[in-house]
């Protein structure tokens, strides 16, 4: 499906946005002004480069959005990243916002991995809190930890805190949620990401309660939770590697279930393999009833770093999210007059 739009016509030509004259560096194009989303396509940040942020999730800082993600080397992994904007489209690159440490026995050691970053903010201690899954360097995904860090700023840098098994099962694939109500979630794959895993956080966000729930064995990861409707959505996706699967839906009336499955989300072409991708984060978008955009990553298992992103409309059809393909799309897409158009 192609869902085409005035200030994105250009992109049919061949033309993204009207280029900004600057500097280019080794691995710089010239820069650009975004006008839209275009799923699978090189996204670049403000300065030309291409965005770095793998595996990752979206935080609304008044009126800023920061997007943090796994900063990926052709092989290797070298911290998380942090870009902000104003408008979705256009991300400013603010530098690495966790660093791995040169000690060789530090937990987070230079070479460790730790993937699938998330960030809130917690309003009664004034922190940001990240989390993330944490393998230790040399250990390939035998720890199979959550690591936590913790910030004053948005953009970092962030201050290693600790990590651990969550109750004592292993942790892999995550991701974290704040309720209406303030109460914080780690939802991550265990037991071999056999299993998909619900704990509610402690009041600072700093670790887990026991009050940690198995929400179903279906061998499941890349877990991105979000609520409408007073009901709670949650999509995965399989455990295939690197390639890409057929993404499931569920849904409850409490964050602890019981979950029912709904099938599968995705319409259109590919959408059995999730358009070649893998959910990372379901992003809702402030001032629009109903509007969430599903973050997933197209990874590329041999130059991890040109692992591209898939960022589309979640819609509802019949009640239920639906995520159709779109060749490039903006925010004018929520609006009544433009849904009319499909």
């Amino acid at each position: 499906m192609k869902y085409v739009f005035p200030a994105l016509l250009g992109l049919c030509l061949g033309v993204v946005s009207a280029p900004v004259a600057m500097a280019q560096g080794p691995s710089s194009v010239a820069a650009t002004t975004a006008a839209g989303f275009r799923p699978g396509q090189l996204w670049y940040d403000t300065e030309g480069n291409v965005i770095n942020a793998h595996g990752g999730g979206v935080l609304l800082v008044g009126k800023t959005y920061y997007w943090y993600g796994e900063k990926r080397a052709q092989h290797e992994e070298e911290g998380v990243t942090v870009y902000s904007s104003k408008d979705l489209y256009n991300w400013k690159y603010e530098g690495v916002a966790l660093t791995p440490s040169p000690d060789p026995q530090h937990d987070i050691a230079a070479g460790c991995l730790m993937e699938r970053p998330k960030v809130v903010y917690n309003k009664k201690t004034g922190k940001y809190v990240m989390w993330f899954h944490l393998e230790l360097k040399g250990k390939g995904y035998s720890a199979a930890r959550a690591g936590v860090a913790v910030s004053d700023k948005p953009t970092g840098p962030f201050q290693y805190v600790s990590s651990f098994r969550p109750n004592g099962n292993m942790s892999r694939d995550m991701g974290l949620y704040v309720d209406d109500d303030g109460a914080a979630y780690h939802i991550y794959s265990s037991r071999e990401n056999y299993d998909l895993r619900l704990a509610r956080l402690s009041p600072d966000y700093l670790t887990a309660t026991t009050q940690d729930s198995l929400l179903f064995a279906n061998h499941r990861e890349a877990p991105a939770l979000f609520k409408t409707g007073g009901k709670y959505y949650l999509i995965t996706s399989g455990c295939t590697g690197w390639a890409p699967n057929q993404a499931t839906l569920h849904v409850a009336d409490k964050p602890f279930g019981p979950w029912t499955l709904l099938g599968d989300p995705m319409t259109g072409p590919n959408a059995k393999l999730t358009y070649g991708g893998q959910s990372t984060y379901v992003l809702p978008v402030p001032g629009k009833k109903d509007a969430f955009i599903f973050m997933a990553d197209k990874w590329n298992p041999k130059d991890l770093k040109d692992s591209r992103y898939l960022w589309l409309p979640v819609q509802f059809k019949a009640g239920q999210p639906t995520i159709d393909w779109l060749d490039q799309w903006d925010l004018s897409f929520f609006n009544k007059a433009s849904n009319k158009q499909l």
